[in-house]
């Protein structure tokens, strides 16, 4: 057991690290004081929906090894979400070219350990540090221990994916290696309505915007807003038979099941929210979102068939406006799509941090993502020179 000396609620403790094979195994108030309240997919009930529902398990390629950090009482002063991983797929960082080099050159690439909340690219804490602890102390523990295990076990590497900033820095200056990479967000500058977030486009884009919005409209599409606790098993078969649909037509299986949503809309059903179109009283298509202390997370979307601009609609306009009618300060809508900026959304960097092993492929992959990081630089740069608004707000909406 590795032991760490640091402080925490301004007395020296000692603490000591332990591995968990599945998130209960602590119990959720312990867990969530540390994940806090602004991050949905931290959460504990979320985690065990996602490993009771069988969509984590060591059978699907993801075997839980929560870190948890304790002081010398046994209290929890911090944990890691941490998984050993049998493949690269649901993690949104890609890696598969640095698995490729492996094979090419005879070493195996997997196992390798990931902290990262499955199937979610998401960016946020990843080191749980409580308030009260020294965060260099804890980081340092929690780092040592995440690295030593994946050594002790010949693992080719561990992957911190979406860290917020913070945590990032505390991994560089622990040697870990970071990546970046860009996404599309949209921010909220205090917008009474929508119209008043349309009035900051030049003419030509508020118009297409408009434009869609009234096409939906004119389809006589309506609709309604719903969380978890809302939604009847009737409803739910419906909308999660849109919701698979979208992954059957890319040739892949759903990383959900049905059975992880029930979970989640009955653990905490006010963090579940879906925006479900409708003609007259039937659903055709949904929009599945995730709530935040300031963020609105959009994860997933569906339709029983092919509506002009009605993806857009459902899956960022409105979006948009739940943020502001909430206060919102932002809206995350996944990963990738240029598509989005024209509709409002602006390049925002994430951060990803990679412990290398071997210090052969160490040497090379810190190199490529040297490159790889100028790269996504520039092209975050070039797509900011597209955003919808007029050129004097562009400055502030970048920054």
């Amino acid at each position: 057991m590795k032991q760490l000396a640091g402080s925490a609620r301004g007395r020296q403790r000692s603490g000591r690290v332990r591995f968990l094979e599945g998130i209960g195994a602590i119990d959720a108030a312990s867990w969530n004081r540390l994940a806090g309240s602004s991050h949905p997919f931290l959460r504990h009930e979320f985690l065990l929906a996602l490993e009771e529902s069988g969509c984590v398990t060591r059978a699907r390629g993801w075997t839980p090894r929560h870190l948890l950090l304790e002081d010398a009482a046994g209290c929890a002063i911090g944990a890691m979400p941490l998984y050993q991983k049998d493949h690269s797929r649901g993690e949104f960082v890609f890696d598969f070219s640095w698995a490729n080099a492996y094979a090419q050159h005879g070493i195996a690439y997997y196992p390798k350990l990931i902290s990262a909340i499955p199937f979610t690219p998401a960016s946020g804490p990843r080191l749980l540090i409580d308030a009260g602890a020294d965060t260099d102390s804890a980081a340092d523990a929690l780092c040592a221990a995440a690295g030593g295990y994946a050594r002790e076990r010949g693992m080719s590497s561990w992957h911190v994916l979406f860290a917020q900033e913070r945590d990032s820095a505390l991994l560089r200056g622990r040697g870990l290696i970071e990546r970046r990479d860009c996404q599309f967000h949209w921010f909220n500058r205090g917008y009474e309505s929508f119209d008043a977030f349309l009035a900051t486009f030049t003419a030509e884009k508020r118009k297409k915007a408009r434009r869609e919005r009234r096409r939906v409209a004119e389809a006589g599409i309506e609709f309604d807003t719903r969380f978890g606790e809302d939604i009847d098993a009737k409803l739910w078969q419906t909308l999660y038979e849109f919701y698979a649909d979208t992954f059957y037509r890319h040739g892949h299986e759903p990383y959900l099941s049905l059975d992880f949503f029930r979970r989640i809309a009955a653990s905490c059903p006010k963090m579940l929210m879906l925006k479900i179109a409708r003609h007259g009283r039937t659903p055709i298509a949904v929009a599945i979102y995730f709530v935040g202390a300031e963020v609105l997370y959009g994860r997933y979307w569906g339709a029983g068939g092919n509506y002009h601009s009605l993806h857009f609609e459902t899956c960022y306009y409105q979006g948009i406006e739940y943020c502001i009618e909430q206060g919102l300060s932002r809206f995350e809508p996944g990963t990738q799509g240029e598509h989005k900026v024209p509709r409002g959304f602006v390049p925002a960097i994430t951060h990803s941090s990679h412990d290398i092993i071997d210090a052969r492929f160490a040497e090379a992959i810190r190199a490529y993502v040297a490159r790889e990081s100028r790269g996504v630089d520039q092209y975050a740069a070039a797509i900011g020179e597209h955003v919808p608004y007029h050129r004097a707000d562009d400055t502030e909406l970048l920054l």
